[in-house]
């Protein structure tokens, strides 16, 4: 496998001609994504019961709630993973719950996604890791991946580490090559799954921080989901609160800290008890 690309953003690497035109992009103060109605069962329980969310293009947005709460149900119909029992799910106006899969396959294309684990190649080095999407969905040179792969490793404060196995890397870096890896085609949106789960404060805080320099950056929507109330404070622009299948909160950080909502002061101040039940 080989390495390349130009560097720099400001001049996003040459888009796939079919993501262009699978979707049309929406006027520019309208959400990116925009959920209606949604609901999904899996046989009796019902996960997602008519949810509706809307988030807006260019800010971090994160969405928070109890563990098995549907967050990831949530993230998977964004990216059309999984299709909703009712409802729709629109990406810049257009919804993709009514795509076939060989139509969604160019929506995908623009997003990214950083799984809890990094989920990187552990055969592969960093570098190939990175690499492996533009290999597979580009027609671009070695030389031109190369760069490409040099310039993701720096912005994700991973320069000179290509050459390591991701068994060689912390967990924080293994979050920062998966990181480097979901930007590889410069994505519109970038979706993250618990992206400081497991790791110490310290490291969880560089994450954050990391997450809002590459929102700022590379000027793409970013979505998160998580339960680290302290990093998804110093992340987001906008908070959203999951509870029991629906949006219950919404708004900036600010406005969170200060919600009177019982089951919102429960959440964000970490208490057992409330009416959120704690099983033990």
């Amino acid at each position: 496998m080989g390495l390349g690309g130009h560097p720099g953003r400001g001049l996003r690497h040459d888009r796939l001609d079919p993501v262009r035109s699978a979707v049309d992009p929406a006027p520019i103060d309208t959400p990116i994504i925009r959920l209606r109605g949604l609901v999904k069962r899996f046989g009796d329980q019902e996960v997602l019961t008519g949810l509706d969310l809307d988030l807006p293009r260019d800010r971090v947005s994160v969405i928070i709630g109890k563990s098995g709460g549907g967050k990831s149900v949530l993230l998977k119909h964004v990216i059309g993973l999984l299709r909703p029992d009712a409802g729709t799910v629109t990406v810049d106006g257009t919804d993709i719950t009514r795509l076939s899969e060989r139509a969604l396959a160019p929506v995908r294309r623009r997003f990214g996604m950083l799984f809890q684990e990094g989920a990187l190649f552990d055969s592969m080095s960093v570098a190939d890791n990175v690499a492996f999407p533009l290999f597979e969905h580009t027609r671009k040179s070695r030389a031109e991946i190369r760069d490409i792969v040099e310039h993701k490793l720096r912005a994700v404060g991973l320069a000179g580490m290509g050459h390591k196995l991701p068994a060689e890397l912390s967990g924080g870096m293994r979050k920062r090559a998966g990181l480097a890896r979901a930007l590889a085609l410069d994505p519109d949106i970038v979706l993250f799954d618990e992206p400081t789960s497991g790791l110490d404060p310290v490291m969880a805080a560089a994450v954050s921080e990391l997450i809002v320099r590459t929102q700022e950056e590379f000027k793409a929507t970013c979505v998160v989901i998580s339960h680290d109330i302290p990093a998804s404070l110093a992340m987001a622009h906008g908070l959203y609160m999951l509870y029991n299948g629906k949006i219950i909160a919404q708004g900036p950080p600010e406005a969170f800290r200060d919600n009177p909502d019982p089951v919102v002061r429960q959440f964000v101040e970490g208490r057992a008890d409330g009416p959120i039940q704690v099983i033990s």
